[in-house]
């Protein structure tokens, strides 16, 4: 064999090889790549940062990413910045609408007073809004919140003045005069009140319709499966924590907030968490209180053109996580 044959032989095993080994990468799950959930100050997105201060995550390629709002998380997910988020069930409806490539891993809390419309002390009732500015965070939730709000108090969102408030200017707006009212949360919600700021409706009254949720994108699910199990894990793994040793999560979650331990554990009162086995029932329908909420919602937010058109609920729940979680 002459030394040119020999080395085109060696040249061509060499690049199959590579080729080879190209081929087997690209088709198999890149658990080493960081999987960035995005979430905001919302206290029921909490729990996620427990499992991160508590350590669950340590060894685990997961990244949290704070964002100021809702809205932030929606507009990092379309430009792929992130992978998945805590988002709003509302949030998570507008992106499958738009994008389909979103899926419901887990429900993280039902807000049961957590999301509120604060106005003057002088306020006694929404009636009292009439004419007045009311800042609102310009998401689907916001408008579907005051929406409701106003429905419930026969009224309409011509009886008010919206006012389009991130949620970091809610604070100081209020504190400022710049509006009357505002639809708020988390801890703008706690610092407000207790300001003197007058309750005047919140989301006990309209139970199961504010849902958050845990949501990744379909790339996520199939490239990411390993760390995507660990993300869930790490996060039921903090809820038995919490609902173990609640003072002293409670003082790890408020370091973040910036409230106390005492706020945090009263804001928490204004929702409820979904454990394990509920969450199981829920994704997998055979509790039919989610799937029928998100049908109502889904039909509420195409009449108020907050959804450009109707999609199935049961197509993005995916309840394999949930399934598989190991507390």
């Amino acid at each position: 064999m002459s030394a040119i044959t020999h080395n085109l032989k060696y040249a061509m095993l060499s690049l199959l090889t590579v080729t080879m080994a190209i081929a087997l990468t690209n088709c198999t799950p890149q658990t080493n790549i960081p999987l960035r959930i995005g979430s905001n100050l919302w206290t029921g997105y909490e729990t996620l940062y427990l499992a991160r201060d508590l350590g669950y995550y340590n060894d685990k390629p997961i990244r949290l990413v704070d964002y100021p709002s809702g809205t932030e998380e929606v507009r990092a997910y379309r430009n792929k910045e992130i992978e998945g988020a805590g988002l709003s069930i509302d949030q998570a409806l507008v992106l499958a609408a738009t994008q389909e490539n979103i899926r419901i891993i887990a429900i993280m809390d039902v807000s049961n007073g957590g999301d509120v419309i604060l106005g003057k002390p002088e306020f006694t009732d929404m009636k009292a809004l009439k004419g007045k500015r009311v800042g609102v965070e310009s998401t689907a939730l916001g408008a579907f919140f005051i929406a409701r709000a106003l429905e419930k108090n026969d009224m309409t969102a011509k009886d008010i003045q919206i006012v389009s408030l991130e949620l970091t200017e809610h604070e100081r707006a209020y504190k400022e005069g710049k509006v009357d009212a505002v639809v708020t949360f988390g801890p703008a919600r706690i610092k407000l009140l207790a300001a003197g700021a007058k309750l005047l409706f919140d989301s006990s009254q309209i139970p199961g319709e504010i849902v958050d949720t845990l949501a990744v994108s379909t790339e996520a699910i199939a490239n990411n499966p390993e760390t995507i199990q660990a993300l869930v894990d790490g996060r039921f793994r903090a809820l038995d924590y919490f609902e173990k040793n609640p003072q002293d999560a409670a003082t790890r979650m408020a370091k973040r907030t910036k409230v106390t331990p005492e706020q945090i554990l009263d804001a928490f009162k204004g929702l409820s968490q979904p454990n394990l086995q509920a969450n199981q029932k829920l994704l997998d329908k055979s509790d039919p209180a989610l799937i029928n909420g998100m049908t109502k919602l889904v039909k509420i937010m195409v009449d108020n053109k907050l959804l450009p058109k109707t999609i199935d609920p049961a197509s993005i729940l995916d309840d394999r996580f949930i399934k598989n979680a190991k507390v």
